[in-house]
């Protein structure tokens, strides 16, 4: 059988750039640094953490150290040295061989998709915040969030036959969108402290929250679930002006920002909301309302920076959209899917046909996760399998320092590979535990059973497709020789 491993970096950035020459170069440093913070900083993780009342920044300062900063700095070095269009596909193909590289990128690929439908429950649940007290009858009515979610993807299908040149624009509006909304989540307490809706407000406050395997789910989802994403921009290299420099400038920018949005809106929350009537799906819109009921005129700001989250989330939903139709094309390079992944639009230079499949697909299973249960409850099984799924291409990730350094073109050095091992066992952390639910669901054993079922049946069809794959490049192989 003839030997499918990986190139060496030196000859697959040779590749992949003769590949990605075609592109438009549309994305530079401020659209990145932008759209970094928009991906990064999900709307729901703060009520998340805000269910740890005042222990949440023990937590967050946790997270930061176990995960987020060694996040960071190994995606900073991987990219420097293979700033290449697909990403983390490339970094693990050049690692670990073509199979790990397939199974890593099909796991992110299938995070994405999943990822995808949680943002068409949550952008129909902020809707419904945004019509107001007239409106809250759509979320429990049976066709608003479907309809509305799939509307979504169609959208955002037709937009990315467009490429970046549009993109970046939603993704920059997007990203604007977020520090607004954030900024007015950090300002409202202090409001409602003025107004005497609440009698104290200290957003630095601490306490150390007991170990619990509660407790140890949350640390797993506010360092992976929410501090995670930096190194997904990077799939779109090929379309980034000087990739190597400005990916990393854009990373290095980006991560105290983050940092800081997290915590105090976190803080704002704790004070606004009471903890057992916190909504994990849209906790900002909940928030905001809240601290501008009965003001009158001023209560419609709140509406307005709903719709700025709204903003942000369709922009995000392009972002990974955009990412997830990269993965197919970049495997049809090597051969690992049909070259009809490949085919790029003429004009535009994007991906059609992976577009196409991808829009398709996240339909369909936006629409199979809310069969047969509340919003809520689908929420967390579509982003605790996804979760999963990504957790899975970090594990991947921390591994390269540690068991593909002889095939890197620099060494990494000896606190990289400790970084690295700190977010090694965060990711597996957050492996383990996500299978169980964070809320109350009619069964929990049905819970685990519905994410374990999805986990295990999408590996083997990527291991299928993989399979096939391979059989289609030797048989090119052969007919060759």
């Amino acid at each position: 059988m003839t030997d499918l491993r990986s190139p060496s970096s030196a000859e697959r950035i040779l590749s992949v750039n003769e590949h990605s020459a075609g592109f438009r170069k549309e994305l530079g440093l401020t659209a990145l640094v932008l759209s970094q913070i928009m991906y990064v900083v999900g709307s729901g993780w703060v009520g998340t953490a805000a269910k740890l009342g005042t222990g949440h920044i023990v937590f967050w300062l946790a997270a930061i150290a176990l995960f987020y900063l060694p996040q960071a700095a190994v995606v900073i070095y991987l990219n420097r040295l293979m700033p290449l269009e697909g990403g983390l596909y490339q970094w693990a193909t050049v690692a670990f061989g073509d199979f790990w590289g397939f199974v890593t990128a099909w796991n992110l690929w299938a995070y994405t998709i999943l990822i995808l439908a949680t943002f068409g429950v949550m952008i129909a649940t902020n809707l419904a915040y945004l019509v107001g007290a007239s409106g809250a009858w759509l979320t429990g009515a049976a066709w608003y969030t479907p309809v509305v979610s799939v509307g979504l993807i169609v959208m955002i299908t037709v937009l990315a036959m467009f490429g970046m040149r549009v993109g970046k624009w939603m993704q920059a509006f997007g990203g604007v969108g977020q520090l607004i909304t954030y900024g007015a989540l950090v300002l409202v307490p202090l409001m409602a402290l003025h107004r005497g809706t609440i009698t104290e407000y200290h957003p630095f406050t601490m306490s150390i929250p007991p170990l619990t395997m509660l407790n140890l789910n949350f640390l797993g989802k506010m360092a992976l679930g929410a501090l995670s994403g930096f190194e997904y921009v990077a799939i779109l290299a090929g379309e980034t002006r000087n990739p190597a420099k400005t990916i990393g400038k854009s990373v290095f920018i980006a991560a105290p920002i983050i940092a800081l949005m997290f915590i105090l809106g976190t803080s704002s929350v704790v004070a606004l909301v009471p903890k057992d009537q916190i909504d994990l799906v849209s906790p900002i819109p909940q928030a905001l309302t809240i601290a501008f009921a009965g003001m009158g005129i001023v209560s419609f700001i709140a509406p307005l920076l709903i719709a700025m989250l709204l903003l942000r989330q369709i922009g995000n939903v392009s972002l990974i959209f955009a990412g997830n139709t990269r993965l197919p094309m970049v495997a049809g390079w090597d051969g690992l899917l049909p070259a009809w992944f490949s085919r790029l639009h003429p004009a535009f230079k994007t991906p059609t046909n992976s577009i196409l499949f991808v829009g398709a697909l996240t339909a369909a299973f936006t629409l199979a996760g809310q069969a047969g249960v509340g919003v809520q409850e689908a929420f967390q099984v579509l982003e605790n399998a996804a979760g999963i799924f990504y957790a899975f291409t970090y594990i991947a990730l921390f591994a390269i320092p540690f068991f593909a350094a002889h095939r890197l073109s620099e060494r990494p050095s000896l606190w990289l590979k400790s970084a690295a091992g700190a977010g090694l066992a965060i990711s597996i952390l957050y492996s383990v535990f996500s299978v169980f639910p964070i809320i109350e669901v009619k069964d929990w054993r049905s819970f685990t059973a519905k994410i374990v079922s999805v986990l295990v049946l999408t590996n083997l069809i990527g291991l299928a497709i993989y399979a096939a794959g391979r059989r289609r490049v030797q048989t090119t192989a052969d007919d060759v020789s």
